[in-house]
């Protein structure tokens, strides 16, 4: 019996329709999270259908184990950087793989990770909490070069320079273990009409660098695109320019970095292709009962036949 999930999945029902699922297919939730885009795959499927749902955070292992008694799914413990290695294992070749990349409302309210400067709490900010990397190790010990160049690339923050410069300052007076001191200290390089929205971006930018995000999104669609069965559909929701950017260029040009390559026909060899318009956003509705969908665009490919 599936029961109500803490996470209220975005853009649910276009997920499901860009899915194109089939009674019996097999499909990937590589972000299971909650589990509500894997609650919403489970009720259309068969019998015979398959999930595989892979996360490494432990609220979402734990919330997995509530779909326990459900044989059509297996959870994976693992950062989705590796689906190949366990599509390869399973010896599957899915219809649909499917990802979520926003960090949920969840993770946001549960101050004790570090992931918000709403409440004060120790720096951590880990999806996986094996790893020896935390924002605080990273406040502590990157240079102010270092911490200016993953503000600029990560958060695209306009004064990188100067939160950089601010962070040494501070952290030369004492530890910044807390997203507390973080803020504050951060807050003296920013303007006030902006320090919010300039601070999110902040928390963002070390978030991304603490989970090498960006890496495992590239490794991850390059991946996605080999082991789906050719008319298997890619779908994925990203809540920011530099996720969407590398979506974007995979679909459009068949690798992260959106170099194209055409065939003796003038055409862009790539082993996917758009489907649709090529971006959807949430509608108004939406947005009104999930703050969280705002910013989120869904991108919905599908695997090219190589005889075609």
């Amino acid at each position: 019996m599936l029961i109500p999930s803490y996470h209220t999945p975005v853009m649910l029902q276009p997920c499901l329709s860009g899915l194109n699922l089939q009674k019996d297919g097999t499909y990937l939730d590589l972000t299971f999270g909650g589990g509500g885009h894997s609650r919403g795959i489970l009720a259309e499927l068969g019998k015979n259908g398959r999930l595989f749902a892979f996360d490494q955070d432990l609220d979402a292992i734990r919330n997995a184990e509530t779909l326990g008694e459900d044989k059509r799914l297996s959870f994976i413990r693992s950062n989705f950087r590796y689906l190949k290695n366990w599509v390869e294992y399973y010896g599957i070749e899915p219809d649909g793989i499917l990802a979520d990349l926003g960090v949920s409302s969840h993770h946001l309210d549960a101050g004790e990770r570090g992931f918000s400067f709403r409440s004060d709490a120790p720096l951590d900010m880990r999806m996986n909490q094996k790893s020896r990397l935390t924002a605080a190790r990273i406040v502590t010990e990157y240079t102010e070069e270092q911490l200016a160049s993953l503000l600029r690339l990560y958060g695209e923050v306009k004064e990188a320079g100067r939160v950089a410069r601010a962070i040494v300052a501070a952290r030369s007076a004492g530890p910044l273990e807390t997203t507390g001191a973080l803020a504050e200290a951060v807050g003296k390089a920013l303007p006030r009409d902006r320090e919010k929205k300039e601070l999110a971006k902040v928390f963002q930018a070390l978030r991304i660098e603490v989970n090498g995000e960006m890496k495992a999104l590239g490794e991850m669609l390059q991946q996605a695109a080999e082991v789906l069965k050719p008319g298997g559909r890619l779908v994925i929701l990203s809540y920011h320019s530099l996720e969407d950017r590398l979506v974007k260029n995979m679909i459009r040009s068949g690798n992260i970095e959106g170099r194209t390559e055409q065939d003796l026909y003038g055409r862009t060899r790539s082993p996917l292709r758009a489907v649709g318009k090529g971006v959807a956003v949430p509608d108004d509705g939406e947005i009104s009962k999930n703050p969280r969908a705002r910013s989120a665009k869904l991108r919905v490919a599908e695997k090219v036949n190589e005889q075609e």
